[in-house]
């Protein structure tokens, strides 16, 4: 399972780089773009991870905007890495 989520505090970044601390120590596998950071894991222990980083961020601001996006594919590892490569790969041909 990828998820794909954002958390907003009204435009407060350092309250952000509090979620994805919170992400980079959780041991998953993630990446974090300019919208979205994104985690790889089974469901529970990815959902566990938003919630600690929206809490992270609740913490601190007052009102928190949450936007998830998940792509739910048992069995899948390394999707963060290989969904990106058979996109280079079409792009290099």
């Amino acid at each position: 399972m990828i998820v794909a989520f954002s958390v907003s505090p009204l435009g407060v970044g350092e309250y952000v780089a509090d979620a994805v601390r919170v992400v980079r120590e959780s041991g998953l596998p993630n990446r974090t773009d300019a919208m979205f950071t994104s985690v790889e894991g089974e469901w529970d222990e990815v959902m566990d991870v938003v919630k600690r980083a929206v809490a992270a961020v609740e913490a601190r601001a007052g009102r928190v905007s949450l936007v998830l996006k998940a792509d739910i594919r048992p069995g899948v590892t390394d999707g963060l890495t290989t969904k990106v490569e058979t996109v280079e790969r079409y792009l290099a041909t």
